[in-house]
């Protein structure tokens, strides 16, 4: 199977190699690029350059050398930077769109059969690899056209050309949609969402209206604050159910990941539905509501790519996978509108969750807009997006922890500087003095970018490195490349929490190019539930690390894509109190 998977791929290079060479002009490579493709394509897995390139970024050679000139002489990498930032190109002065680089499309098969079955290049899971060896092969912009059923998708490896896309961006910023859910919002629920399309998966003015009704509430940080102690009582139930869980070598389970998703539904389902759902009891079956409710999220979330990236024949006749993945988001919407109107049945009696007296943010949202769909639209996008994200992020935090003692340690010293008793209860205060834990969760996400990237699809014909690209391009924008560049990054191979310290807290003063790693997105469509995300995060990481030693003995993970970027594995931690 596999030697007639090489053969067919090779055939397809060649014809691909044909079609390019008759059809796009091709720059003349340099030696070091002629030696550099050559042995690329020793290796089957990578994209050979040669092949299909339809030319060479001329932004190329200046990466070359200032990540040469970064590593001989590491003092003056920011100010060659600057010197060498390309001047403002007029839009009837750009290079024109069909001059991008990027590998060829076939007829017919275009580029979307290099994720086919047997004749494919990649999986779903090399999405990560593809970024590196796109930016590797093509440059700081690479078009990647000839995706059936889908706009181009055009990779943006220059922080800079990154940042005024951000800034020229208008009131109502498009992010690359994802179709699927778009058509189950729109279209096959549309009695049900109407108006009210929550804000994943929508654009334009009904994005902005709807973000408008809710985003005060769920980004004040008087209300966040406020979930500081119930969040830390949860945590506190799933710390206590990890010491249950050990084996006799003080090890966690295989399908500690599992319990970790349950501790993040926990969490945002106190959060979103006002509720406890349960999720931290012991023996949980796999019919159980909370069960059911991570396996729907993860697969919902889990298959956007394969539905997007692959040929989408589920647009025109209902597939198995699209069909399970409607019953998925079905279940979803069945399950928060159950909790939705349990809430409002409290509220109305008088029995609401109070926070330090305050309302909760859903009886706040409820109360001010007065529409119970809104807020089950408002908590069916937190709990989708929040729940695998969340998770995957904390998976790789812990990983790193386990597999980083010396960086462990200091974690350590700090929280017991800060909380000399380990069963002092968290305030915000308290978090605001870990510097250095919220410095490790900056840099994982940096280094091991839980989500790969962020985009935006444009409004109008852009000038960007010098092309002029179309309106309705969709443009990704590689967290996980990008924030390991050295142009942009000091050190950028190195794991170094202390960059992100000021002077006074033991900084290193690295430079850092703040458009180089954005995990939570820019501008008015960055992350809604970026405050709650982390608070719940830090809440975790402190307690667990204040009381216990995380030890990792076993052949170190791969990071794959599903659809966040994380170890692939049993995570059988070892813990071990701390005193």
């Amino acid at each position: 199977m596999n030697s007639t998977r090489h053969r067919l791929i090779r055939e397809l290079n060649r014809l691909a190699s044909t079609s390019a060479t008759s059809s796009a002009p091709s720059a003349p490579q340099t030696t070091a690029q002629s030696t550099a493709a050559a042995s690329a394509t020793q290796q089957s897995n990578k994209i050979p350059s040669s092949s299909y390139a339809t030319s060479t970024c001329p932004h190329m050679m200046d990466v070359a050398s200032v990540a040469v000139n970064s590593r001989l002489h590491p003092a003056a990498t920011a100010a060659h930077i600057q010197q060498q930032a390309p001047p403002t190109i007029k839009l009837e002065n750009a290079r024109p769109y069909s001059e991008v680089p990027g590998p060829k499309p076939l007829p017919i098969l275009g580029n979307t059969w290099r994720v086919f079955p047997i004749i494919g290049q990649y999986k779903i899971s090399d999405v990560a690899m593809i970024s590196f060896l796109l930016h590797e092969h093509f440059g700081r912009i690479v078009r990647l056209g000839g995706l059936i059923g889908r706009p181009d998708l055009l990779f943006v490896y220059d922080a800079d050309e990154i940042e005024k896309v951000y800034r020229n961006e208008g009131p109502t910023p498009f992010r690359p949609s994802m179709p699927s859910l778009v058509k189950y919002k729109s279209e096959l629920r549309k009695d049900f969402f109407g108006d009210l399309p929550g804000v994943v998966g929508v654009h334009g003015e009904p994005w902005r209206e709807f973000r408008s009704r809710v985003q005060k509430p769920v980004l004040q940080l008087s209300t966040v604050r406020r979930y500081v102690t119930p969040l830390e009582q949860v945590t506190e139930e799933f710390i206590d159910r990890c010491n249950q869980m050990l084996d006799h070598n003080k090890e966690l389970p295989d399908d500690f990941d599992n319990e970790i998703h349950k501790w993040s539904l926990e969490c945002i389902g106190l959060v979103a539905l006002d509720t406890r759902l349960g999720c931290l009891e012991p023996n949980l079956s796999d019919n159980s509501e909370p069960q059911q409710i991570i396996n729907a999220a993860k697969y919902a979330l889990r298959n956007v790519a394969t539905l997007e990236l692959k040929a989408p024949y589920w647009r025109y006749f209902p597939t198995p996978l699209w069909s399970k993945y409607v019953n998925n988001m079905d279940y979803f919407v069945k399950v928060c509108m159950k909790y939705i109107k349990n809430a409002t049945k409290r509220m109305n009696l008088g029995e609401g969750r109070a926070l330090d007296g305050e309302p909760s943010l859903l009886e706040r949202v409820i109360k001010s807009q007065k529409d119970e769909r809104l807020a089950v639209v408002m908590a069916l996008d937190l709990i989708l997006v929040g729940i695998d994200t969340i998770s995957m992020a904390v998976c790789s935090i812990l990983y790193q922890l386990a597999t980083r003692p010396v960086e462990q340690q200091k974690v350590y010293e700090e929280l017991k500087r800060i909380m000399p008793d380990p069963n002092t209860p968290l305030t915000y205060q308290l978090l605001d003095q870990a510097h250095y834990l919220k410095a490790f969760i900056k840099e994982v996400l940096r280094v091991y970018s839980t989500v790969i990237g962020n985009g935006r699809t444009l409004q109008e014909d852009t000038v960007i490195c010098g092309y002029r690209i179309p309106k309705g391009v969709q443009c990704v924008f590689p967290n996980l490349v990008t924030g390991t560049m050295e142009e942009y990054v000091t050190d950028a191979k190195s794991f170094k929490p202390e960059r992100w310290l000021k002077p006074s807290q033991g900084g290193t003063g690295d430079n850092l190019h703040p458009f180089s790693t954005l995990p939570y997105g820019y501008g008015a469509r960055m992350c809604l539930g970026r405050r709650f995300a982390d608070l719940e995060m830090q809440i975790l990481l402190a307690k667990l690390l204040r009381s216990y030693k995380l030890e990792f003995h076993h052949k170190p993970l791969k990071y794959v894509v599903t659809f966040m970027y994380a170890p692939e594995g049993a995570l059988k931690f070892k813990m071990t109190p701390r005193e």
